[in-house]
C-alpha cells in the first residue's frame, strides 16, 4: 500500500513537472522576437509600439534621438498591457561591424529575431549639382547599406530556424523619383531592388522579404515643410491628407506577420493614392 502511494505520488510530481516545462515552453513560443531599427521616433518608433503590444520581444536601435529612445522604452516596460522583453542601443548600423554587433546583442537579449524591420533611414533635400560626394554616400550608407547589413547579421539564424520575415521600409519616390531628392529615391530605388532579389533568395528557406514604400506621412522628416507646402502636398493625394505614422505601422505588421503570409518579393504602396 505504501510502495503503491509512493509510485503514486512520484507520477503526479512528473506529470505536473512536465506541464509547467510545457507551460513555460509555450510561453517561449508565443513571445517572437522583432528587431526595429530607426526606432527612436516616427514609423519606427510607431512599428515598435505596434510589435511590443501584439506580444512581441522587441529590439529598438536608433543613432541620433538616445534619450528619447530609452525614455520610450522604460514608459513601455511600466506598462501593464506589455508583457515582452524591450531591448534598446544606439549603434550606427550602416558600419558593418556596428551592425553586426547590435544585431549579436540583441539576439542575446530577446532570442533569435523572428522579424527584422530595416527602417534606418536620412533624408537630404537639395540639388544633386550642389551635393558633395560624402553627402551622397552617407545617404546611400543609411538608407541601403544599413539594410543590407543588418539583413546580413540575421539571415544565418533565420535559415537555421527556417522560418523569419524582413521588411524594408522604402518611399514612393523609389519608384517615381523626386526632384531635390535624387540620392534619397536612389537609395530607395536599390532597396526595393534588393527586397525583390533577396526574397527570391531566402523565399525557399521559408522567409519572406517584403518593402514598404510610404508616401506622405506626418513624421519629423517632414517637419522642414511649410504648412503651405505641406497642404500642396496632401491636394496630391486622394485622401486629401497626410497618412500617421501608426498607419504606416500597420502595413509594417502586416507585411511582418501571417497575415501576409504568401507575400514576397513585394514593394507595398502607402501614399494615400498619390
Amino acid at each position: 500500500m505504501f510502495f503503491t502511494a509512493v509510485v503514486f505520488l512520484y507520477f503526479t510530481i512528473s506529470i505536473w513537472q512536465s506541464q509547467q516545462r510545457c507551460a513555460i515552453m509555450h510561453w517561449v513560443t508565443v513571445m517572437p522576437n522583432a528587431i526595429i531599427t530607426g526606432a527612436s521616433r516616427g514609423i519606427g518608433l510607431a512599428a515598435a509600439r505596434r510589435f511590443a503590444s501584439e506580444g512581441y520581444n522587441v529590439a529598438f536601435n536608433c543613432i541620433n534621438h538616445v534619450v528619447e529612445m530609452n525614455a520610450e522604452i522604460e514608459r513601455l516596460r511600466k506598462s501593464a498591457t506589455i508583457k515582452g522583453l524591450l531591448y534598446g542601443e544606439a549603434a550606427d548600423v550602416s558600419d558593418y561591424q556596428k551592425a553586426l554587433s547590435f544585431i549579436k546583442n540583441a539576439e542575446q537579449a530577446l532570442g533569435g529575431a523572428d522579424v527584422l524591420i530595416n527602417n534606418a533611414g536620412m533624408e537630404y533635400f537639395g540639388l544633386f549639382q550642389d551635393m558633395r560626394p560624402h553627402e551622397w554616400e552617407r545617404v546611400m550608407a543609411v538608407n541601403f547599406y544599413s539594410a543590407l547589413n543588418c539583413c546580413h547579421a540575421v539571415i544565418p539564424g533565420m535559415l537555421a530556424r527556417k522560418r523569419g520575415a524582413i521588411v524594408n521600409v522604402s518611399s514612393i519616390w523609389g519608384h517615381i523619383g523626386a526632384s531635390c531628392e535624387s540620392i534619397y529615391a536612389a537609395s530607395k530605388g536599390a532597396l526595393d531592388a534588393f527586397t525583390r532579389s533577396l526574397a527570391k533568395e531566402l523565399g525557399p528557406s521559408g522567409i519572406r522579404v517584403n518593402a514598404a514604400a510610404f508616401g506622405a506621412i506626418e513624421t519629423d522628416m517632414n517637419a522642414r515643410l511649410s504648412e503651405n507646402e505641406k497642404n500642396a502636398f496632401a491636394q496630391n493625394t486622394a485622401l486629401m491628407r497626410f497618412g500617421t505614422a501608426e498607419e504606416a505601422a500597420g502595413l509594417i505588421w502586416f507585411l511582418a506577420t501571417d497575415a501576409s503570409s504568401y507575400m514576397a518579393g513585394e514593394v507595398v504602396n502607402l501614399t494615400g493614392g498619390m
